[in-house]
């Protein structure tokens, strides 16, 4: 309450009208609301009461990608500290180094060795993707004189996690400026953009930076660390898939890379990508709410295993990726992220119930075509997903059109 006064009494007056700083009055706004629920009420019926508006569905959103927020910071700090202690890799030096041997040191078996070492690497990229984001989103609101909405704040956290952790800190201005402005903000801003901002941040990343997005020494946080990811290591034929669920699969710089360690995280990659079993949490969360659509993750698990099984029976004497087991492409690369939080977006996915299973099994299916028959593209659901961001209107489109004409059929057959 003694906040709450303070921000009335002291700070609001200057910004509201007649203030001398009313016309920043959207970035007072923009931050308020941050803090605290909007003060205005519907004057005008017809309305209907919730309990739930847009900041709080963020909110939602925001929480259920914290475990693999944590987990990513953790997986990053031991991924680096096994190698530094383990397999002698040096730590990438500066100011990072220094606070984590001034603190922890390097030790993989001290949770809060692996949480600091991993927050120096993700915290900086936190920051920078939040200041730019919202700098762009104020300014634009300012220019169009609106309000400043909530729906940045799930798609910077959402952008962070699909990162690799050594990425340059200009980059990820370089990126999130064009998810935000190009996949956003020219089609007016949240709610009317056709593609997943975090997504076309990272694609531009991708395409216009690749050796610091993608390769064999963009995932580790030390010096001259050299390994493929596991998905190459499953294009290279180097993975054991008959190994089951327990066995050797193969080694990335020294570490035994089995199934387990898939589905618990115990593998180098993007920030909130590893873990699919903290990913599977943050699902239960947004399903539980009804907040994603369950359609859209079922309909896209079985696209991707239907698909998996049709390369499964025809083989391939050439192309490992052929008898890549479905519960390995669940597990490997960003499937499992991109299923619970970035395919069942509202805004860019689609929006009627029928038109949910198409998409969905659209992505799945279209994820495991790029992994397997094109060479360049070891991972392919960031792809497949602005695919189907593309495709959602055109599906939407006809299922409306069928449900007009069953209904003028039912009315013909009536009279």
């Amino acid at each position: 309450m003694g906040l709450r006064r303070f921000i009335d009494d002291r700070i609001a007056p200057h910004f509201h009208k007649g203030g001398r700083l009313e016309r920043y009055y959207v970035f007072y706004e923009m931050f308020d609301t941050m803090l605290y629920s909007p003060s205005q009420t519907t004057r005008a019926g017809p309305h209907a009461r919730d309990g739930i508006d847009l900041k709080r569905v963020m909110m939602t959103v925001w929480l259920a990608a914290l475990p693999a927020l944590l987990f990513g910071m953790h997986n990053v700090g031991y991924q680096a500290n096994l190698q530094i202690s383990d397999f002698g890799y040096d730590p990438i030096p500066g100011w990072r180094t220094e606070l984590v041997l001034a603190l922890t040191g390097f030790d993989p078996s001290s949770l809060l060795a692996n949480l600091l070492h991993g927050a120096v690497f993700y915290v900086p990229i936190f920051v920078v993707t939040y200041l730019s984001g919202f700098l762009w989103e104020g300014l634009f609101a300012w220019l169009r004189g609106h309000e400043v909405n909530e729906g940045f704040f799930v798609t910077g956290i959402l952008f962070t996690l699909i990162l690799p952790p050594t990425i340059p800190l200009w980059q990820v201005f370089l990126g999130i400026s064009f998810g935000v402005v190009i996949g956003k903000e020219v089609f007016g801003g949240t709610g009317k953009n056709f593609l997943n901002p975090a997504l076309v941040g990272r694609a531009f990343l991708f395409f216009a930076y690749p050796a610091d997005m993608t390769g064999d020494r963009v995932w580790t946080a030390v010096d001259g660390f050299s390994g493929a990811t596991p998905l190459a290591m499953g294009a290279a034929g180097e993975l054991d898939f008959s190994a089951g669920l327990t066995g050797v699969a193969g080694t990335s710089a020294g570490v035994d890379l089995t199934w387990m360690n898939t589905a618990f995280g115990g593998m180098q990659g993007s920030i909130g990508e590893t873990s699919t079993l903290i990913i599977a949490l943050g699902a239960i969360v947004l399903l539980l709410t009804k907040i994603a659509s369950w359609r859209i993750m079922l309909s896209m698990l079985l696209g991707m295993i239907g698909m998996v099984l049709v390369f499964n029976w025809v083989g391939s004497d050439t192309n490992p990726m052929f008898a890549m087991p479905w519960y390995w492409h669940l597990t490997l690369g960003g499937f499992a992220f991109g299923m619970v939080f970035m395919a069942t977006d509202p805004v860019s996915a689609s929006m009627t119930n029928a038109g949910k299973w198409v998409y969905g099994a659209l992505i799945g299916v279209m994820v495991v075509l790029i992994r397997v028959i094109n060479p360049a593209f070891a991972e392919g659901v960031m792809l497949a997903i602005l695919f189907g961001n593309l495709c959602a209107p055109l599906i939407d489109h006809f299922v409306v059109q069928a449900n007009v004409r069953r209904r003028l059929r039912r009315r013909g057959a009536e009279a």
